[in-house]
């Protein structure tokens, strides 16, 4: 999605500001469900991901290996139909301790209506033996070229 995403100024949760286009649209007047719900993932992915280094006192970019996180549950809580020609903010958090497993939580507002509330759980991971993991699974699968 190429969201930005960034601390708080009270550095207690992320913040994501996107505004859909006519891309977006759903029922007339309305954001697509789907879009709302990759969102969610995508920047709660920002957010765990940001939590886990300020857990681990880095920066990312700093040299050091990367953190990467993957989704292990997405839910999704339609609130509202969420209006087109707004923009949205996505406001989120990590639940409880931050570890292997975090519980985030993602508000999506349109000016002062909530719409939609994520909780979904990611996963800290390491990025090259996932890239392993998939690489045999596509292998297994027969699957051949550029994957």
């Amino acid at each position: 999605m190429q969201i930005k995403s960034h601390w708080s100024d009270d550095g207690e949760s992320v913040i994501c500001r996107f505004t859909p286009d006519t891309r977006h649209i759903g029922w007339p007047g309305l954001v697509y469900g789907g879009l709302i719900a990759m969102l969610v993932d995508c920047h709660s992915n920002h957010a765990a991901i940001a939590y886990h280094y300020h857990q681990d006192g880095r920066t990312a970019g700093d040299g050091e290996e990367p953190i990467e996180c993957v989704t292990g549950h997405l839910g999704i809580g339609y609130k509202k139909p969420t209006p087109m020609g707004v923009e949205l903010t996505l406001k989120t958090w990590v639940e409880g301790e931050v570890g292997r497993k975090s519980r985030v939580i993602c508000e999506v507002w349109a000016g002062d209506i909530m719409t939609c509330r994520g909780d979904s759980v990611f996963v800290r991971v390491q990025a090259d033996k996932l890239r392993a993991q998939a690489r045999k699974m596509i292998a297994d699968l027969g699957i051949t070229g550029d994957v």
